[in-house]
């Protein structure tokens, strides 16, 4: 029989994402799990590899995503020392979120935060993220607190609208601001998920700190799933193509937290690509990544969360 591990009596703050293949042999693997274990066509894996193959041969965000947590567990050491201990769980990469709980539970921990490295709710993602590490946790009775969005986290806004006004200097006067995020199935939005809205409060927010009218920025979605039925939109090449008069485009894909193929394939090479081809200077700000005002206030976040408790 095993022994009870002593509880441990700090808090754990599960830092949930989305996961990547760290090398090329991970590829496969990595999509199988995307599809629920329906492993890809030879010509749907050729696809992909060429994709990573474009930025470099493999993604950043592995590396993006230990250098959050690491800012993350800094950040809250600063703050609380010896309060916190900040782990990884991933959606389709290791350690998954189980694995991560698991561990957090064989080390006596009973209370966690979930944060998601995501901005803008939605049941698709979010609420999916948040349920996993619940049931994990439910056996073992360790407490899970969950942040749900901080699409509005003024220091997130912030950062977005320091970017934005950096890329409109060094593009032309008549320049439209895409506010991009992953695209998701029609069917989720119609049943009321919040996310486009939230996305929209976002990109209206920075709209406003930058001081951009209604007429120079709108709303565009990308990298939408290849399943049969509708995912919302506009999508943004539609919208770089629909943006005539314009002299240039600048992309701000706040619904993204790092860099990584959606941003350095879908619009560094694709979408900026396409803009050329039309006769627009293309732009895109940088990705949130590490930015340390973000991390100090999304800290802040764990920690009101954790006075809180479950009330």
């Amino acid at each position: 029989m095993t022994a009870t591990p002593d509880a441990d009596p700090r808090t754990a703050v599960l830092l949930m994402a989305y996961g990547t293949p760290r090398t090329p042999a991970e590829i496969e693997p990595y999509y199988t799990d995307i599809r629920r274990g329906r492993p890809p066509t030879p010509e749907l894996l050729a696809e992909l590899v060429a994709r990573y193959d474009a930025i470099g041969g493999i993604s950043p965000l592995a590396q993006r995503t230990e250098a959050q947590r690491h800012r993350l567990q800094a950040t809250l050491d600063d703050r609380m020392p010896g309060a916190f201990e900040v782990v990884l769980g991933l959606k389709h990469a290791r350690p998954s979120i189980e694995e991560a709980v698991e561990d957090l539970a064989q080390r006596g921990f009973r209370r966690l935060v979930g944060l998601v490295l995501a901005p803008h709710f939605s049941s698709f993602s979010i609420g999916q993220y948040l349920g996993r590490a619940a049931q994990a946790a439910g056996p073992h009775g360790i407490e899970v607190l969950g942040i749900e969005s901080w699409h509005l986290l003024p220091a997130y806004v912030e950062f977005l609208a320091a970017g934005v006004r950096a890329g409109l200097a060094e593009l032309p006067a008549h320049t439209r601001v895409l506010f991009t995020a992953h695209s998701l199935p029609q069917r989720i939005i119609d049943a009321g998920d919040p996310y486009p809205a939230q996305l929209r409060a976002t990109a209206q927010a920075v709209a406003d700190r930058v001081g951009l009218g209604a007429d120079r920025w709108s709303v565009a979605w990308q990298s939408a799933g290849r399943t049969p039925e509708p995912w919302i939109g506009p999508d943004v090449l539609e919208v770089i193509g629909a943006s005539n008069g314009w002299d240039g485009v600048l992309v701000c894909a706040c619904g993204f937290v790092a860099d990584h193929l959606e941003v350095l394939y879908d619009l560094d090479l694709e979408a900026a690509g396409h803009a050329e081809r039309l006769g627009l200077v293309f732009g895109r700000t940088p990705a949130l990544n590490d930015d340390a005002a973000t991390f100090a206030a999304l800290a802040g976040l764990v920690i009101e969360r954790t006075a809180t408790g479950s009330a």
